[in-house]
């Protein structure tokens, strides 16, 4: 027999349906694989074992009586930025120690509603600030990739590197993930998996820790495009609860895939070609869009003027908001309580002590940006350089464009503690170069593996999509997938 966890959600789903396994077994079988690899890869901070038998047990109740929901039985991993009932929630920061919810993520009732089983949570970038899965206070999460003749530990992105790494390793079916400037796509592009962001307000913030409110997104990661669009049906919904989430129909994101792309006006941005850019990233990129042309689709040269000013704008405004959403901890009602002489003490203590490196950065550049005196000099600059950036792709959509293409990341996976890297916070921040645009104008972006490095390791292209069009992006996707074939890592673990 198969091994289970090699099989992708689309044909557990069938397997179930027809009785050949049941969610227990299938259950089981992800349990043993995390019991065996979590030490080493780091991916699980929160694993729940008894949780998940008896989801798997009432799993297999529902499809007896033939009431087996979208995702009836399928063993999922959920980031730790979800709050999940009684189960750890702490944004992978030592400043929500212990905590523990009372309430329900909106994205993961729906995923429960749907008959889906949860295995634990996954690590992730403290607060989901990271592209490197290296400032979780519960250690950095391996790749589950490594360079052909190497044993040299490789990062697997950020911030959602647990959700990536966990799909890659098949130590979950698929995993919830978040993305606020790439933070599903890039880690998908390290490690050969596909990951959606969505359009900003297809899925519901209500009960996901924020990071930057504007910006954040919920998302699927999964080992295939079939996989993502089935979970993101799942995800999406609109919701009372959050008055950014839209209320619109969900669409069967599933019946898009393998859809003709004859006829697709896919665009290509000229200001994607990048200084210093390697040369098998633009071989990539030539690939894809010879695949996409044999395909049928016309491919068109577009301009997006304002591209090199995503960078830096994002870094204004995602600190920005995040300054003001992280100052509710304090100490006083949950996580971590540090002792001080007075209350503004014990504020000041906790702080320091509760939040890791990064995110004390980030806290301060948008305090200072939001700061009498520099707020119109950086903030309400940053927001018009925004607009622009959000006109740029609407002038494109306007022209008949139906798509873009461009590469995901400005690199295969560099290693864990690169010193390159942390001692230069700009050259971490330049990974999400590709991806922060599509954040700032609240667009629809995927990311789909299209070939590996010289070095053997999982590169990726991203298609981004006009608003509310995840359709046309699981279409085109699949067309990539098809031609570059999927990628799965050597066990080493």
């Amino acid at each position: 027999m198969t091994d289970l966890t090699a099989l992708t959600i689309a044909e557990a789903r069938d397997r179930l349906i027809a009785k050949d396994v049941s969610a227990s077994e299938l259950t089981e079988a992800y349990i043993k694989a995390i019991d065996a690899a979590n030490e080493t890869l780091n991916t699980y901070v929160a694993v729940t074992p008894e949780k998940a038998r008896d989801m798997a047990k009432a799993s297999d109740a529902r499809i007896a009586k033939g009431e087996a929901g979208a995702l009836e039985g399928i063993p999922l991993g959920i980031k730790d930025l979800f709050a999940t009932e009684g189960v750890h929630t702490q944004a992978c920061s030592h400043i929500l120690d212990k905590f523990k919810p009372r309430y329900e993520s909106t994205v993961t009732a729906n995923l429960w509603a749907d008959g889906a089983v949860m295995l634990g949570k996954l690590n992730m970038d403290e607060f989901a600030m990271g592209s490197s899965n290296e400032t979780s206070y519960y250690g950095p999460v391996k790749n589950p990739w490594r360079r052909k003749g190497s044993n040299m530990d490789l990062v697997p992105g950020g911030s959602s590197g647990g959700s990536a790494a966990a799909v890659a390793a098949h130590l979950c079916a698929g995993a919830t993930a978040t993305d606020t400037g790439g933070s599903i796509r890039q880690p998908a592009a390290l490690t050969g998996t596909v990951g959606i962001k969505p359009t900003y307000g297809r899925c519901s913030r209500w009960g996901t820790v924020a990071f930057a409110s504007s910006l954040d997104q919920a998302g699927p990661i999964a080992r295939d495009v079939r996989d993502a669009a089935i979970m993101l049906k799942s995800m999406a919904s609109v919701d009372p609860k959050d008055t950014t989430s839209v209320d619109r129909t969900v669409p069967d994101y599933e019946a898009s895939v393998g859809r003709s792309v004859k006829g697709l006006r896919i665009g290509v941005p000229r200001e994607y070609r990048v200084d210093g850019m390697p040369e098998e990233i633009e071989a990539l990129w030539q690939q894809g869009i010879a695949w996409l042309k044999d395909a049928g689709a016309e491919i068109v040269d577009v301009s997006l003027p304002h591209t090199r000013y995503a960078l830096p704008a994002y870094y204004i405004v995602a600190p920005a908001e995040a300054s003001s959403n992280l100052a509710r901890y304090d100490g006083v009602r949950y996580g971590l309580r540090m002792p001080g002489r007075d209350v503004i003490d014990m504020y000041e203590q906790t702080r320091a002590t509760g939040f890791g490196r990064e995110v004390k950065r980030r806290i301060m550049i948008g305090t200072y940006v939001l700061s009498a005196g520099y707020y119109d000099a950086y903030y309400l600059r940053a927001q018009k350089v925004r607009t622009l950036i959000k006109r740029d792709f609407e002038n494109v959509y306007a022209d008949g464009i139906d798509a873009l293409l461009t590469p995901a990341t400005p690199s295969a996976a560099f290693g864990i503690a690169d010193e390159d890297m942390a001692s230069d916070p700009v050259k971490m921040y330049l990974n999400d170069i590709f991806t922060v645009t599509v954040n700032m104008a609240g667009l629809p972006g995927i990311a789909v593996p299209a070939g590996l490095s010289a070095e053997g390791t999982p590169l990726g292209l991203q298609l981004i999509g006009r608003p509310f069009d995840e359709e046309t992006l699981f279409a085109t996707a699949s067309v990539i997938e098809k031609a570059a074939g999927r990628y799965t890592p050597a066990k080493w673990w």
